[in-house]
């Protein structure tokens, strides 16, 4: 099972929980008790808006990502209400037939004030599922789980692998397209490097420009080594996409990126506007690795601190390059290419 299966799967195991609760909560309010209709109404009804918000909606509107906030989130609750109201139907009826009810008694139960009742509680719920799920994609996958449990409300010091992946010959290319067409460019780049984002484990920490800079846990960067995977599965992405870019664009867009790890400083910070930031100079170097690939004409470049860490490298060639002299570093650091068999 793929890392991105095995998440959705554990989201969706979320939302029912969350649903049954929530249908746990409205019998013990409405009918001051609890048995299994609770359960019976609240995790189909998680059961249908999981699935839709993480299987169906993905792959058959490609366009959302393209939509603000506030009009995913009107046309998504306008969705729901009648998916809702269809769902809600059919547990009702069914109920009433269990509970030995006719069919000729069936439109009276449909239409009776209870039943209203119940799609606009399931509505609420909805409303507040869908609400999470899009500040989480706002902020970052995991960022509100942080905010929530505290995590860095005060700094920790934590190893963390970085990647800092850039465009090549972006400023040609902004000239080229114009300030519009240009980001419309990247907003589309980006969005290629959410399927190896998911798959690899990374975290994305910042977008700069035309660059995005994704960081790992140390387990879950050297796991598979997922911290070299995700270059090379971008790649595949732009590769298989090499077409759209020309035909829309004019351009084949090219990426470098540059490889470190090390120890920062990682805390919350802000008031107005609060924020998780990683301090350290394994960012510098990081960053510094990445402009050396104009240099030694590379597109990946790694650290050798880096490359004592990853495990017998399978599927991927390493060479080493230089010991460089980064600015700002005291002692020389070996660099090395990486590049995958073919």
């Amino acid at each position: 099972m793929s890392h991105q299966l095995s998440q959705k799967l554990k989201s969706l195991g979320m939302i029912c929980l969350m649903t049954s609760f929530a249908g746990v909560i409205y019998q013990l309010i409405s009918e001051r008790r609890l048995d299994y209709n609770s359960v019976l109404f609240g995790l189909p009804l998680g059961l249908v808006f999981g699935v839709l918000e993480l299987f169906v909606f993905p792959k058959v509107d490609v366009r959302f990502h393209q939509w603000s906030f506030t009009k995913i989130l009107i046309i998504k609750t306008l969705l729901y209400t009648s998916v809702i109201y269809v769902v809600t139907v059919a547990l009702t009826t069914a109920v009433g037939l269990m509970e030995g009810k006719s069919w000729s008694d069936v439109p009276a139960l449909l239409m009776s004030p209870g039943v209203l009742i119940l799609v606009l509680y399931t509505l609420v719920v909805y409303g507040l599922l869908l609400f999470f799920l899009q500040i989480t994609r706002l902020l970052g996958k995991g960022v509100l789980w942080k905010f929530i449990i505290g995590k860095y409300h005060k700094p920790r010091e934590e190893e963390r692998i970085f990647l800092f992946l850039d465009m090549k010959s972006s400023t040609t290319v902004a000239e080229q397209l114009g300030h519009v067409r240009f980001y419309a460019l990247l907003n589309e780049l980006f969005h290629e490097i959410s399927q190896p984002v998911l798959h690899t484990k990374a975290e994305i920490y910042q977008y700069v420009g035309d660059e995005v800079v994704l960081t790992w846990e140390m387990e879950h960067g050297l796991l598979n080594s997922n911290c070299l995977k995700i270059f090379f599965m971008f790649q595949e992405n732009l590769a298989r996409n090499r077409e759209h870019y020309f035909t829309n664009f004019g351009v084949h867009p090219e990426f470098k990126a540059g490889l470190h790890f090390g120890k920062v400083v990682s805390a919350q910070i802000g008031d107005l506007k609060r924020e998780i930031i990683y301090n350290g100079d394994v960012l510098n170097t990081a960053a510094r690795i990445q402009n050396e690939c104009n240099k030694y004409q590379r597109e990946f470049l790694i650290s050798g601190a880096i490359m004592d860490r990853l495990q017998p490298i399978e599927g991927y060639e390493c060479e080493r390059v230089a010991a460089v002299m980064l600015r700002g570093k005291e002692t020389e650091v070996e660099l090395f290419s990486v590049s995958a068999n073919r």
